[in-house]
């Protein structure tokens, strides 16, 4: 296991993730500039590399993938448990550590709107022009003939039908 995880090396990464709005503040004049975020990564690896002597920039960025991704499951559980009309004690408390130092990028990750597929009006088809006939499903079929094969039976036992 690497070193990156620990308690004492984890929290100086995330400060200086922080201190490189590049990479993680979406509006940041520099956040969709290639070399400007090479750049920024190239000052993390300087820090990651003595913990982590075989450290690359894609190694880098799966870990704050992963940072970020740990960090949005928590915020989403805390949330959830505001919204659904918890009282004060049961709202969701983070395991997360290191939750509170990554609150900077609450503020920061949007939530996407969903896009529909489907077009904004779907057609419509008469019910005369339907094939499909309202009806009893073949599971109903089945109950409704062992009903009535009971019925039969206890009319026939009564001497009812002749």
């Amino acid at each position: 296991m690497d070193g990156f995880n620990e308690h004492n090396f984890l929290p100086l990464f995330i400060d200086k993730y922080r201190e490189l709005p590049c990479l993680w503040q979406v509006r940041h004049p520099h956040y969709n500039h290639k070399q400007k975020r090479q750049a920024a990564l190239e000052k993390l690896l300087e820090l990651v590399k003595p913990v982590v002597p075989t450290a690359t920039i894609p190694y880098l960025k799966a870990k704050i993938g992963g940072l970020r991704s740990t960090d949005l499951r928590e915020r989403k559980k805390v949330t959830d448990s505001q919204r659904s009309g918890a009282a004060a004690d049961d709202v969701y408390v983070p395991r997360l550590w290191y939750y509170e130092r990554l609150r900077f990028l609450s503020d920061h990750t949007e939530v996407r709107e969903s896009l529909s597929t489907l077009p904004p009006t779907l057609p419509s088809i008469p019910a005369e022009a339907s094939d499909v006939q309202p009806g009893p499903s073949s599971q109903e079929e089945e109950d409704l003939s062992q009903e009535e094969a009971v019925e039969c039976g206890s009319q026939e036992e009564a001497g009812i039908i002749s």
